[in-house]
């Protein structure tokens, strides 16, 4: 086990392979005959993306630095307030990075899929341009702010 935090008696959740078959005897059910004749709905994680480990601790950060600053914008502030810009310096850099590294993993999960199940493959690369738009999305606020 490659997690620090797992200990002795708590589940394996992330990056478990694919079950090798169903056995002959549970095929004898017309559903388990169904399911076992059926492409796999889900395809395992090789390797974990660069900021797995403190993706949600590094967005815990962004998501209140966002909170502050759009609650001080909607109290009157504006975007040259040096609270907006605080939270805009310490948000937006993290917000790129953990915006990034999910592009990433939705990228392998498109290349993954598409020897299995090209339309979903297809899919997961769509949500890659979506993500690649929204970090040019933050990079255009960030010099709006920063600017002001």
């Amino acid at each position: 086990m490659d997690d620090p935090r797992w200990e002795p008696g708590m589940p394996v959740l992330d990056r478990q392979g694919l079950p090798a078959s169903v056995a002959p005897r549970d095929l004898a059910s017309p559903l388990a005959a169904a399911a076992a004749s059926r492409p796999p709905d889900r395809i395992p994680e090789t390797a974990p993306t660069p900021l797995q480990r403190h993706y949600i601790n590094l967005s815990a950060i962004a998501l209140v630095a966002g909170f502050v600053a759009i609650t001080a914008l909607e109290t009157g502030s504006t975007f040259g307030s040096p609270l907006v810009k605080l939270c805009v310096l310490v948000g937006g850099p993290i917000l790129v990075l953990t915006t990034g590294d999910a592009i990433l993993r939705i990228w392998r999960s498109a290349w993954a899929w598409m020897p299995v199940n090209r339309g979903r493959g297809l899919f997961r690369l769509s949500w890659v341009a979506v993500g690649s738009i929204g970090i040019l999305v933050i990079a255009a606020a960030w010099i709006v702010v920063l600017t002001a």
